[in-house]
C-alpha cells in the first residue's frame, strides 16, 4: 500500500530519519497488541497457527496499486506503519527484523516494550543499501533452528498466498524453500487475530463509515438528483472520478476529517442502462448514466481512515414499476434481516440464512437471483478472509467483528419497451460492527428507505394527461415529462427556492425559541472596558529633593534618566513630571524673541474626565500652562524636540504598560527537546508586524509542546501562541492571491511587539511585485515570458506544499489525545462561496470556512464566528439594484452589528443558498435598517419582542402581505399620468424609511412643484422653516430630527403593530413603509 493510498507515512521515505515525531509508534498500542498476538498464537497454535515454532512475515515494496496483505495490514496493525521491504520473524523468545538502517532506528523504540510485554529480545538486521542480504536470513534461519525445541524440523509459518516482489522478498522466499523448515500457512491465524476489533480500530471503522455514508448523502445524491433534473449527460466514469475527489476531500461533504488520512477502498461504482455487476470488483464504464422510465442506477462507495475500512451501496429507482418496486421492497427486508441477525453468540451463516427466508416467504421466485453471499468481514483488509458471510460458515459471531453486509437481487427481468430497462439489478450494502447488545449500523445516515431512493417524474403529467394531447417521446431519454425530479413521497413539485423558504421558516421558529430562552436567562451587561489609567498623582519624577539635578544656569532642562522637566520659576528649578504635560510649542517674533508654551494635563478638562486627582486632591490648585522668553531660538527648539521626543516616548510606554496590564495571562510555552526536532517553517513575514524602526526581517515559526513560537533573527522579535489561546486556525494557499497564510484568530488578546492584537498571521509571498519598465508588451509566445510565468507558478506549487505539509504535521499533533479537547484543525476557506463586499473600507473577496467568514489578505483582517451569529439581514435588496448589504447581529446584542456593503447582486443567491445550508435565518429589506435603537428595543423589553413575534418583524414578505391587506394598499398598476385618490405621495408616514432615498425627495419635489408653480426654493425653504418655528422644533437640527425618525421606525418595526394616524383625511403608516405606485 502507497503512502497516499493507506493515509499511513511509510518510514522507507528518506525524510522519516529526520524528522522523528510524526512517525513514532506508539508504544501502548504496540504492546496491548503484541500481548494478543502471543496469547493467540499460543492458545490457537495447532488449529489456527499450524504449530508453527516461527513465523515469518516479509513485507513487499509500496505500490500505488489498491491491494490489500496479510503482511502490511499487520505492519499497520502491530506498528501502526506499513514497513516496505521488511521481514519480521516471530519466535518464542525473540523478534528479528531484517530492513535499512532507517528503519531500523525507527524500530529501536520496540526493543524494552517487547521485552516488558512477551519476554521477547529484539533483533535488528541492518541490511546495506548494495547487500542482497543472504547473510542476514543465515543468522535468522539459525535463530529459528535454535529457538525450536519441540521439532527434529522446525515448523515456520508464513502467508502462502502472497507472491513474493522485489529482489529482497524472491531472495528470502527462495532461501526459505530451500531451507531444512516444513511450512505451514498461517494465514488462518492472521484472519481470527484482526477479525475482533479494539475500540481504537472501532473507532477508525466509524470514522471511515462516517465519511462514506456522508459522501453517499450529501455528495452522490445531490450530483445524481442535479444530473437528473437538468437532464444533464454525464458518464459512469465522470461520477466515479468526481466521488472519489469528494471523498479525498472531506471538507467538501463537511467532514472534519484528516484528508491525509482518508483513501478509497477502490474506485466509486456506478452503473445503469441494463449493464450491471455486483461484485466488488467491478468498475465504473464509460457509458452515459442512463435515467429514463423504469431504470434502475446503483451507486456503491468504500473509504478507509487510517487504513480501516467501510462501504456503503444503495439502488435508486426512477419511475419504478410493480416488479421493480417489490424487488427492492423484499431486498430491503432481506437486507435488515442479514443485520439483525449479526449478535454475539450467533454462527456467521445465520445473516445469509435471515435474509434467504425473508427471500423464500416474500418473493420465492427472486431465490434464484439472490446473491450466493450476504457480504464479508472488514477491517485493514476489505474481505477479511474466513469471515464470508455465506450460509456454510459455522464460525461464531464475537463483538467487535466488523462486516460489510452487501445484499443484492442480480440478472432481474421486466416487461417494458425499452431495452435498456428490461434488464435490472438491486443492491444494498452497510457496514455493521456486532455489539454487545446487538449490531451497530454505523453508515445509517445514508438513508436507504423507499420513499428516499424512489423517484417519480410523471406524477405532475397525470392531471394534465385529459386536457393535453399526448406527446410522443423520442428515442433515446427524451420523453416529455416534468423536468423537475421529486421523491415519490412527495405530492408536488419543489423548487430549491420552496425548499430554502421552508427551511428558512422552521429556522425562524427555532430562532425565535433559542432568542426567548436566552433572554428568558439575562444576559451580562456591557460593563466599561477601559482599563485603568495611571492617574497623574501616581506619578513621581524624584523621590527624594537631593535627587533633583544641581542647576547649572537659570534655564529649561530635561532630564530624560528621570522623564523630568526642569522649569526655572522665581529663582527655584521646579520639576515636572514629563507625563503632566499636555503638549508644548514654541513661536518667534520679528525681534528674534523666542516663546515657548507649555500647557499641563488638568483634571476635570474634557479630555481627562476620570482623572482620580479630582477625588484624590480636591482642595489643590493645579498649574494650567506656563511660558518663557528666551532669546537663544535654537536652545527652545531643541527643548521643544527633547519634551515632545520623551513625553512621546513615555507615552507609548505606559499605553503599552496598560495594554498589557488587560491582558490574560497565559502559560508558559513548552519548547520541544533536542530529541524531538519542533515542526518548522522557515522565512515567514507576520502581521501585525513588530513595529520599530529598524529592517524588517523575516521569521521561523515552529511547533512546540503546548504552543507556536514565532521568532526572528532580532531576540526582542519573538511571538507565543499557545494552543490552548486559539480559537479558530486557518490556511489559506495562494490561488489569485500574492500570498500564502496561516492565520490564527485567538481567545484572547496577546501583544505583538507594542500592539495588543486578537488575530496573528504568517505569510509568504508567493511571487515578486514587480513592474516592467520596458514600455511595450511582451509576446504571449515570448519564451522568455513563458519561462517566467512556469517558474512562478512552481514557486507559487512549493510554497503551497510547504504550508500544506507544516499544516498535515500540525493536526497529527493535534490529533493527539491531550489536544482533544480544544477542537482544534486547520480551516481552509471555501473559494467557490466567496462573494466581493466592503468589510471596513476597501472592497475584499470575503470567504466562508467550515464554521466562519473569513476575510484573510487586506488588513483589517475579518474573522466571523458563525455559531455567534443571531440572525443575518439582508438590506436594500431589490429590482434594480447593483448591490446590497449583510448586516450579521450577534448573539450577544450588547455587541455592535457588522455590515458587509455594497455586495454584487450577482452573488445574492449564492450567499442565500450558503446561509441556509449553514443553517443561519437570514431576513431581506430594502432600507438600511438603524441597528442600535433596534437592539436597544429588544434589550429593554424582550418579553414584548418575544411577544411580538421576534425577529419575525424583518420578514419581507409578512409584512408584505399585510400591507396588502390594508385599506391603503395598492389596488394594482396605475398609468404614470393618473393621480393617486388617495393623497399626495408626501404625506406618507415619519416611518416610511430609515434613509430618506434621493428617488423619492426627487418625486416629492415634482409633485410640489406641480402644485405650486412659481414659487423659488428660497420661498420653499422659508415657509417650511416658519412652519417649524410654530411647531417649537426650530432648535432641532435636520440630523436630530432624522435621528428621531429613525428611531421612531425602529420601534414601529420592532413592536410589529401598525400606528396609524390622520392627516388629510386618509390613515397613513404600518410597520413597514407604504410601497410607491407606479408612476
Amino acid at each position: 500500500m502507497a503512502e497516499h493510498r493507506n493515509g499511513n507515512a511509510k518510514p522507507s521515505d528518506g525524510k522519516a530519519s529526520g524528522a522523528a515525531s510524526p512517525y513514532a509508534i506508539n508504544l501502548d498500542n504496540f504492546t496491548k497488541r503484541l500481548k494478543t498476538l502471543y496469547s493467540h498464537w499460543k492458545e490457537h497454535s495447532s488449529d489456527l497457527w499450524g504449530s508453527s515454532d516461527a513465523l515469518a512475515i516479509p513485507t513487499p515494496p509500496a505500490s500505488d496499486d489498491l491491494r490489500y496483505l496479510k503482511s502490511s495490514a499487520l505492519n499497520i496493525w502491530l506498528l501502526g506503519y506499513e514497513f516496505p521491504e521488511t521481514i519480521m520473524v516471530f519466535m518464542k523468545k525473540q523478534i528479528h527484523f531484517l530492513c535499512s538502517q532507517k528503519k531500523v532506528s525507527l524500530l529501536e523504540v520496540v526493543r524494552k516494550s517487547a521485552k516488558e510485554a512477551v519476554g521477547v529480545e529484539v533483533v535488528m538486521h541492518v541490511k546495506a543499501k548494495n547487500d542482497n542480504g543472504t547473510g542476514l536470513m543465515d543468522a535468522i534461519f539459525r535463530a529459528v533452528r535454535a529457538n525450536s525445541t519441540s521439532h527434529d524440523t522446525p515448523v515456520v509459518g508464513h502467508i502462502a498466498r502472497e507472491a513474493p516482489e522485489g529482489k529482497l522478498l524472491e531472495t528470502w522466499t527462495e532461501k526459505l524453500k530451500n531451507a531444512d523448515f516444513q511450512l505451514s500457512d498461517i494465514t488462518n491465524g492472521f484472519s481470527d487475530l484482526f477479525a475482533v476489533k479494539d475500540s481504537t480500530e472501532l473507532t477508525n471503522v466509524k470514522k471511515a463509515a462516517f465519511l462514506t455514508s456522508s459522501v453517499m448523502k450529501h455528495f452522490v445524491v445531490p450530483k445524481l438528483e442535479k444530473v437528473i433534473d437538468e437532464e444533464k449527460k454525464i458518464s459512469h466514469s465522470s461520477l466515479m472520478d468526481d466521488t472519489e475527489k469528494a471523498i479525498l476531500e472531506p471538507a467538501r461533504v463537511k467532514v472534519k476529517l484528516k484528508a491525509e488520512n482518508v483513501d478509497i477502498c477502490y474506485p466509486p461504482i456506478f452503473q445503469s442502462g441494463g449493464e450491471f455487476d455486483l461484485r466488488p470488483s467491478a468498475s465504473s464504464n464509460d457509458e452515459n448514466l442512463y435515467y429514463d422510465s423504469t431504470s434502475v442506477i446503483i451507486c456503491a462507495i468504500g473509504s478507509r481512515y487510517n487504513s480501516y475500512c467501510s462501504n456503503v451501496a444503495r439502488t435508486f429507482l426512477i419511475d419504478a414499476n410493480a416488479m421493480q418496486s417489490k424487488a427492492y421492497e423484499v431486498l430491503l427486508k432481506a437486507h435488515e434481516a442479514a443485520i439483525g441477525a449479526l449478535k454475539p453468540g450467533n454462527k456467521v451463516g445465520a445473516a445469509y440464512q435471515a435474509a434467504l427466508a425473508v427471500v423464500e416467504k416474500d418473493a420465492p421466485d427472486l431465490v434464484s437471483n439472490l446473491t450466493k453471499s450476504a457480504g464479508t468481514g472488514i477491517g485493514l483488509e476489505f474481505r477479511e478472509s474466513g469471515l464470508n458471510l455465506n450460509a456454510k460458515n459455522d464460525r461464531v459471531l464475537k463483538a467487535g467483528m466488523v462486516f460489510n453486509v452487501s445484499l443484492g437481487f442480480q440478472n432481474l427481468q421486466t416487461d417494458t419497451n425499452n431495452p435498456k430497462t428490461q434488464k435490472f439489478s438491486v443492491l444494498l450494502a452497510d457496514s455493521v460492527i456486532v455489539g454487545e447488545k446487538g449490531p451497530e449500523v454505523v453508515t445509517s445516515i445514508s438513508s436507504k428507505a423507499v420513499k428516499d431512493v424512489a423517484y417519480s417524474f410523471n406524477e405532475d403529467d397525470e392531471e394534465e394527461e385529459e386536457e393535453k394531447p399526448k406527446v410522443k417521446p423520442e428515442a433515446n431519454g427524451g420523453e416529455a415529462v416534468s423536468s423537475k425530479a421529486t421523491l415519490r413521497s412527495d405530492n408536488q413539485e419543489m423548487s430549491k427556492e420552496e425548499l430554502r423558504r421552508q427551511h428558512q421558516a422552521e429556522l425562524a421558529r427555532q430562532k425565535n425559541e433559542e432568542t426567548a430562552r436566552r433572554l428568558a436567562g439575562g444576559g451580562s451587561g456591557a460593563g466599561d472596558n477601559r482599563g485603568a489609567v495611571k492617574s497623574t498623582g501616581d506619578l513621581v519624577a524624584y523621590k527624594n529633593v537631593n535627587d533633583v539635578p544641581p542647576p547649572k544656569e537659570l534655564m529649561i532642562q530635561v532630564d530624560q534618566k528621570n522623564e523630568a522637566i526642569l522649569l526655572p520659576i522665581y529663582g527655584s528649578m521646579v520639576p515636572f513630571h514629563v507625563a503632566t504635560v499636555k503638549s508644548v510649542s514654541s513661536q518667534q517674533d520679528t525681534n528674534r524673541t523666542c516663546y515657548i508654551r507649555i500647557i499641563f494635563n488638568v483634571p476635570g478638562t474634557p479630555f481627562n474626565p476620570h482623572d482620580s486627582n479630582s477625588v484624590k486632591f480636591q482642595g489643590s490648585i493645579y498649574l494650567k500652562e506656563v511660558s518663557f522668553r528666551s532669546k537663544d531660538p535654537r536652545h527652545i527648539s531643541e527643548v521643544v524636540q527633547l519634551i515632545k521626543t520623551l513625553r512621546r516616548q513615555v507615552a507609548s510606554r505606559e499605553s503599552e504598560r496598560a495594554e498589557r496590564a488587560t491582558l490574560v495571562t497565559q502559560e508558559k510555552l513548552q519548547v520541544a527537546g533536542t530529541r524531538f526536532k519542533p515542526i518548522r517553517l522557515s522565512d515567514l513575514w507576520i502581521r501585525p508586524s513588530f513595529g520599530g524602526r529598524g529592517r524588517k526581517l523575516t521569521g521561523t515559526l515552529e511547533a512546540h509542546t503546548n504552543g507556536f513560537r514565532y521568532s526572528t533573527s532580532r531576540p526582542d522579535e519573538r511571538v507565543d501562541i499557545m494552543f490552548g489561546n486559539i480559537k479558530h486556525a486557518f490556511f489559506q494557499p495562494a490561488e489569485k492571491e500574492m500570498i500564502t497564510l496561516l492565520h490564527f484568530h485567538l481567545l484572547n488578546h496577546i501583544m505583538v511587539g507594542n500592539r495588543k492584537t486578537k488575530d496573528v498571521q504568517f505569510f509568504v509571498e508567493v511571487m515578486d511585485v514587480v513592474q516592467t519598465l520596458g514600455g511595450g508588451k511582451r509576446s504571449a509566445y515570448d519564451p522568455d515570458e513563458i519561462e517566467e510565468e512556469q517558474r512562478e507558478r512552481d514557486r507559487r506549487n512549493k510554497i503551497n506544499m510547504d504550508f500544506q505539509n507544516f499544516v498535515n504535521r500540525v493536526n497529527d499533533l493535534w490529533g493527539q489525545p491531550q489536544f482533544k479537547g480544544l477542537d482544534l484543525e486547520f480551516d481552509q476557506p471555501l473559494r467557490e462561496l466567496g462573494f466581493h463586499g466592503v468589510p471596513h473600507k476597501a472592497s475584499a473577496f470575503i470567504v466562508p470556512t467550515s464554521s466562519c467568514l473569513v476575510e484573510l489578505v487586506e488588513t483589517p483582517f475579518l474573522v466571523i464566528t458563525l455559531s455567534e451569529i443571531e440572525i443575518v439581514n439582508l438590506e436594500r435588496v431589490g429590482m434594480g439594484q447593483k448591490n446590497f448589504d449583510m448586516t450579521i447581529v450577534f448573539k450577544d446584542f450588547k455587541r455592535d452589528v457588522l455590515r458587509i456593503d455594497s455586495i454584487p447582486s450577482s452573488s445574492l443567491d449564492g450567499i442565500k443558498e450558503w446561509l441556509d445550508a449553514t443553517d443561519l435565518k437570514y431576513y431581506e429589506s430594502r432600507l438600511n435598517l438603524n441597528w442600535r435603537p433596534i437592539l436597544k428595543t429588544i434589550t429593554d423589553d424582550p418579553e414584548k419582542f418575544i411577544e411580538d413575534g421576534g425577529w419575525e418583524f424583518l420578514n419581507l414578505e409578512v409584512s408584505d402581505s399585510d400591507s396588502d391587506n390594508s385599506q391603503e394598499s395598492d389596488q394594482g398598476y396605475e398609468p404614470s399620468d393618473v393621480q393617486s385618490d388617495t393623497g399626495s405621495e408626501d404625506e406618507d408616514d415619519d416611518s416610511e424609511s430609515l434613509v430618506e432615498s434621493e428617488d423619492d425627495d426627487g418625486e416629492d419635489s415634482e409633485e410640489d412643484s406641480e402644485e405650486e408653480q412659481g414659487k423659488t426654493w428660497e420661498e420653499l425653504e422659508r415657509e417650511a422653516s416658519n412652519a417649524d418655528r410654530e411647531k417649537g422644533d426650530e432648535s432641532d437640527s435636520e440630523e436630530e430630527r432624522k435621528r428621531r425618525k429613525m428611531k421612531a421606525f425602529g420601534k414601529a418595526r420592532g413592536r410589529g403593530a401598525p400606528e396609524k394616524r390622520s392627516s388629510g383625511g386618509r390613515s397613513t403608516g404600518g410597520s413597514l413603509p407604504k410601497r410607491h405606485k407606479m408612476r
